[in-house]
């Protein structure tokens, strides 16, 4: 226990769950946060005595949990939500997605961003990572809401909508490590969006850009049978034996999606230390198909819940994708027990911040760890009664039960109220937004 007795806020309610564990609810519980860090956990009675003086926060029916972690978005592609829907993804992703992105302006990515902020604070998410253009922007904007983040400028062979030819927007990155060095909030990732838009020659290259900043590899990975079909035509092996012969597999890479995977690409990912992002909203609504998430477990594999964007989910409420998950495996395997909700959970808590090596920082409620929680109103119809608390996380929240919202010990939402982000000028200026695009798509 850290040695303090002054704490600045006290959180207490019916329940506190500070894992993803049945057994580790404590009824009656709390958490006391000085700073940014929890400093004490336990019985809310004993936590009030010892600190008196914090600000009280109780909610009567209320449930206390770690923060949810969003490990793979595209938060400015809310602009894009429902624009173009019911599509395969290449014909989504290049006879759509890319054009629209020609529209994109600083402007438009920041003010799409905040929406996004928005709409994850309010369903419960605290930190995310993300891969899109005009990252500055996109960090610009998570700065201001306070949340936490991993954020990364994609790079692919074709000139970008932001930085223009390929030089430029290594440029451009370097300069976003140099304005986040040391931030305690925002960190910086290395992007190639995937195989199939890298060249061997810029995959290696954002490789040692990331050794050198010891920063994450994210990249898009053998996201549908298309993508692996152009990689055996290319190069004679999957998208992960690729990347495994050019030593761009390890613990530092975040690979998002892995729905087309053979045994030997489990064992390779496995044995590399790879992490994955695990999207199956997106994967389902694309028709890419459904990542081995089961089999990747059982290899070892340390497996993240990601959204994905707005335009191809089409929401980044995490709560929807715990509830699609353990859903969506029980039926592929034919088995009730696969993907129960406590290992559900863990992929979007603690999993999640293995994903983004910050595990001993951020995903279970743990004295030391920073004060990144949740608090959900269990008084409803639909969480009534409570029998086993993973269970109703996974089977019967929704993004809309969270009430507060801590994020590095700042509270930033209270009764639902956004407190760092002015949600009707978001809404407002989205609206004018999405005519703008709406407008010239039509042209």
């Amino acid at each position: 226990m850290l040695k303090t007795e002054y704490a600045d806020l006290l959180i207490t309610g019916l329940w506190l769950l500070p894992t993803s564990r049945q057994e580790d609810a404590i009824a009656g519980g709390g958490v006391a946060v000085a700073g940014d860090r929890i400093v004490a956990i336990g019985e809310a009675g004993g936590l009030a005595a010892r600190y008196p003086q914090a600000r009280r926060i109780h909610e009567e029916h209320g449930l206390i949990m770690p923060g949810l972690i969003n490990t793979h978005t595209h938060a400015p592609m809310a602009c894009f939500r429902g624009l173009a829907d019911d599509l395969p993804l290449m014909t989504w992703l290049q006879e759509h997605i890319f054009p629209a992105e020609a529209m994109l302006t600083p402007e438009i990515v920041y003010h799409s961003t905040l929406l996004s902020l928005a709409e994850m604070i309010k369903s419960g998410t605290t930190s995310f990572c993300d891969m899109y253009l005009f990252a500055k922007e996109v960090a610009r904007a998570t700065e201001e809401s306070g949340m936490r983040a991993w954020i990364g400028e994609v790079l692919y062979d074709f000139p970008s909508p932001n930085y223009g030819a390929l030089e430029n927007g290594f440029a451009y990155v370097g300069e976003m490590f140099a304005l986040y060095q040391g931030h305690p909030l925002i960190t910086i990732t290395a992007d190639p969006h995937a195989v199939y838009t890298c060249s061997p020659e810029l995959l290696q290259r954002l490789g040692t850009l990331a050794h050198d900043h010891n920063c994450l590899y994210v990249i898009h990975l053998s996201e549908n049978a298309a993508e692996v079909a152009t990689c055996r035509e290319r190069y004679g092996c999957t998208p992960v034996q690729h990347l495994d012969t050019m030593g761009l597999l390890n613990e530092r890479t975040l690979a998002v999606h892995c729905v087309i995977l053979e045994d030997q690409d489990i064992e390779i990912l496995a044995r590399r230390g790879v992490k994955v992002a695990h999207c199956p909203e997106s994967n389902m609504k694309l028709a890419s198909g459904a990542a081995p998430a089961v089999q990747m477990l059982k290899a070892g594999i340390t497996l993240g819940l990601g959204t994905d964007g707005s335009a191809s989910n089409n929401d980044v409420d995490m709560f929807g994708e715990m509830n699609t998950t353990a859903k969506l495996h029980k039926v592929i395997q034919m088995d009730p027990t696969a993907m129960n909700a406590e290992t559900t959970l863990h992929a979007a808590t603690l999993g999640g911040a293995a994903c983004l090596h910050a595990e001993t920082e951020i995903g279970t409620l743990t004295i030391g760890k920073k004060a990144d929680i949740i608090v959900l109103d269990l008084n409803q119809p639909h969480l009534t009664p409570l029998y086993n608390i993973p269970s109703h996380l996974v089977y019967a929240a929704r993004g809309a039960d969270v009430i507060h919202s801590v994020i590095n010990g700042r509270l930033v939402m209270y009764n639902r109220q956004l407190l760092t982000l002015d949600e009707k000028a978001i809404l407002a200026r989205m609206g004018e937004i999405s005519r703008g695009i709406l407008t010239a798509r039509n042209r």
